[in-house]
């Protein structure tokens, strides 16, 4: 616990003045601390100045084991508000005026030393939440370091067929890495999906491909006709790293289209950090919405 100085001060002073005979005062501290073993080092016949401050500093010797008591006699003290009980001593209103001024001044220090403790604790949250923004892009670039080796390692591969499971693969771990919820490659009844994945709560099948020529017509046939047997919101996402014909493109760009579509360049900007994977989904996707083409590459951003 955070205290200032000043604030200590000012209770030992409020104790002081908020009430007169010592009896009073003792009676007060007895109730507010509940570890006794405090005034076993007060002599109750010093001056009230004496006890009030050997009361808070045996206190604040073992700061975090006295935490409630401590937190306690500052609350109980800054919430006196009235002093009937000086009123009638002699010079009593000046007595009252004194007390309150007190207890003002420690409700003051209070107010200060919680706004100084808030604005720490703000800042090394902020420390924090950079530190682990920090650690979290370290890690992030190392990941995608590791899916673009493996993703170059393979434009050698001679078999389609291997290469093509190991697309998958990878494309699995580049969504994950970009918190896209994917899901595995998945059969159903008479087709086979290469992924699925969740962006903005819009749910995409995902197909890849990786031809020796660009993908034509009949292949995004086919997909569109898986993306049609599933709900109405659900959209698809077709990898083809050679590309697609200029036909496929303009057929599936007619009317309504349910696909947007992705190339090896596309990929090789996202693997090189050029731009992120959701934001590239998103702009193909209002690109598409805008204009009907369902092919925006990135290298016409």
């Amino acid at each position: 616990m955070n205290i200032s100085a000043i604030a200590i001060q000012c209770l030992k002073e409020a104790l002081c003045n908020i009430y007169w005979y010592k009896n009073d005062l003792k009676s007060f501290l007895m109730n507010c601390i509940s570890n006794k073993s405090i005034f076993l080092k007060v002599n109750w016949t010093d001056a009230k100045r004496k006890i009030a401050s050997d009361v808070v500093d045996s206190l604040l010797e073992d700061r975090e084991k006295n935490l409630g008591d401590i937190r306690r006699l500052f609350n109980e003290v800054s919430k006196m508000n009235t002093f009937n009980h000086l009123e009638h001593l002699e010079d009593g209103a000046s007595k009252v005026l004194k007390a309150r001024n007190a207890v003002l001044a420690l409700k003051e220090e209070i107010s200060k030393n919680d706004a100084s403790i808030k604005k720490i604790r703000q800042e090394s949250e902020k420390k924090r939440m950079e530190y682990e923004k920090l650690v979290k892009s370290n890690a992030f670039l190392v990941k995608l370091d590791e899916i673009k080796t493996n993703y170059y390692q393979l434009t050698s591969r001679t078999d389609a067929q291997q290469r093509g499971f190991e697309l998958e693969k990878i494309m699995y771990d580049l969504f994950d890495l970009f918190d896209l919820d994917p899901k595995a490659s998945f059969r159903n009844v008479g087709e086979q999906l290469d992924g699925a994945f969740t962006l903005e709560g819009t749910d995409y099948l995902f197909e890849a491909k990786w031809k020796k020529k660009s993908i034509d017509a009949s292949d995004l046939d086919a997909f569109v006709g898986k993306i049609n047997r599933k709900l109405d919101n659900t959209l698809g996402l077709f990898l083809s790293i050679n590309g697609f014909s200029s036909d496929a493109i303009a057929i599936h760009s007619r009317g309504r289209s349910s696909l947007i579509l992705m190339d090896g360049y596309d990929l090789v900007s996202v693997l090189e950090n050029q731009v992120d994977l959701k934001n590239l989904i998103i702009r193909k996707r209002r690109h598409a919405s805008q204009t009907g083409n369902i092919f925006y590459r990135f290298k016409e951003y």
